[in-house]
């Protein structure tokens, strides 16, 4: 997934309203951008830090600059835009870069199904089980090297997979897919102690036949694909709770 516009240099000042950071560009302008990230930024949006916004000229926007990566001190991005995540996995899948899920040649967005939910991918294949897959974008570190989720507590993300083992319980194939957008990272684990309703949630799924998938995301400034496979590190032995 190419960046449609190329993106510039910025510093933060700061990040606010969840959806809101003020930036100062290299020519000196200080503008307000928008964040794309509904979640704590945990470690992402220290004043100072040197990050990539994307301008754009619609008129329709209010907003002319879209904070897109953070870069880190050793040259590491971190792709803080949680909207791409969708974007860059379907790119994967119609490409079939993901061997684990190749063999279906359709993709189809933002599916009902579960407890009034969409998943965001239902892929189909001959003579396959269609595959429900649920898409999580993974920005946390609070370890080098180590990635988690979430960075907050999320029901909503507990409701998913508790809908995705539902379909792995009725014969589909379910697939929750970790997109860790962090150049730095070589392993992906649950932050539980951040929220041990979804990590018991995560348990249970999995017990239920739904599938983990984990992949790290290649990040430069000019577009972002599909890496190579990440392990699950630090896997808690399966011990089910009925909280």
């Amino acid at each position: 997934m190419r960046f449609q516009t190329p993106l510039v240099q910025a510093v933060l000042l700061r990040r606010y309203k969840r959806f809101l950071a003020d930036i100062r560009l290299m020519d000196g302008r200080e503008v307000t951008a928008h964040c794309a990230n509904p979640g704590s930024m945990m470690g992402l949006a220290d004043p100072g830090a040197t990050i990539w916004v994307e301008p754009n000229d619609d008129p329709r926007k209010k907003l002319k600059f879209g904070w897109r990566l953070l870069e880190r001190s050793g040259g590491d991005f971190v792709c803080v835009d949680t909207g791409l995540a969708n974007r860059i996995v379907r790119t994967a899948l119609e490409a079939r870069r993901i061997p684990e899920l190749a063999g279906y040649d359709r993709v189809r967005p933002e599916q009902a199904y579960g407890t009034a939910s969409r998943v965001d991918f239902l892929l189909s294949g001959a003579g396959l089980p269609d595959a429900y897959v649920e898409v999580k974008s993974v920005t946390l570190s609070r370890t080098p090297g180590l990635a988690e989720f979430p960075d907050s507590v999320t029901a909503r993300g507990a409701r998913h997979l508790g809908d995705l083992a539902e379909m792995a319980r009725a014969g589909h194939r379910a697939v929750l897919f970790y997109l860790v957008q962090r150049s730095d990272a070589q392993a992906v684990t649950v932050a539980q102690d951040i929220d041990p309703t979804y990590a018991n949630a995560l348990q249970h799924a999995r017990a239920a036949g739904v599938t983990v998938l984990s992949y790290r995301a290649n990040i430069t400034p000019q577009e972002i694909t599909i890496g190579h496979g990440l392990p699950l590190a630090n896997d808690p032995p399966l011990v089910l709770s009925r909280k």
